[in-house]
């Protein structure tokens, strides 16, 4: 009989939330725009960055 091994992955749920509230707090989003972050995270990140480059 094969033994089954399974992983927990919680530790990258909470990393990716930990990251997502991060963001919403760097960019002083307000609760709406958190909420599109969501799906939208790279978007803002790029657009804070390139306001950075110029």
């Amino acid at each position: 009989m094969n033994k089954i091994k399974v992983e927990n992955c919680s530790y990258t749920a909470f990393s990716w939330f930990a990251a997502w509230l991060f963001t919403i707090g760097f960019l002083h989003l307000s609760f709406w725009k958190g909420v599109l972050a969501i799906l939208l995270w790279p978007y803002y990140i790029g657009i804070f960055v390139s306001g950075l480059l110029r």
